[in-house]
């Protein structure tokens, strides 16, 4: 028996959270999710996200808060996830939740998706990726 787990693609997280804004079971959706023992968002900081996009990523963090855990992947250093969320409150508030009680680990090397040799890359950070476990 495993743990029940939701993965989320950033970008499937963001289209589920529109669609259910639009239809109306947007507060549905926040409770299912405050249910699931643990969320894993992936892809996290590869494309812009709006202000109600934030608020519900506050959301879903402040109703996780302590009680509930999620993993969060992302090429982007978590250095630069303050700058990417670019709303300093929003952003103070997000990653409090977030770092409060996490493990942080932080893989360095190719990627273990593309054969080796087959794809130069020439921007040093796509081959870090970040993986941040909030745990309760």
């Amino acid at each position: 028996m495993g743990i029940k787990t939701r993965y989320f693609n950033l970008n499937r997280l963001i289209e589920t959270i529109n669609m259910a804004k639009t239809d109306g079971s947007y507060v549905k959706l926040l409770n299912q999710l405050e249910k699931v023992p643990l969320i894993i968002l992936d892809d996290f900081g590869l494309q812009h996200i709006n202000k109600n996009i934030k608020l519900a990523l506050l959301q879903i963090m402040e109703d996780r808060y302590e009680k509930k855990s999620i993993i969060i992947t992302s090429q982007l250093p978590v250095s630069a996830w303050h700058d990417y969320l670019d709303e300093p409150t929003l952003a103070d508030a997000i990653l409090d939740r977030l770092t409060a009680k996490c493990h942080r680990i932080e893989l360095r090397g190719e990627s273990r998706s593309i054969p080796p040799g087959s794809l130069k890359s020439t921007n040093s950070q796509a081959s870090k990726f970040t993986v941040t476990k909030t745990e309760i």
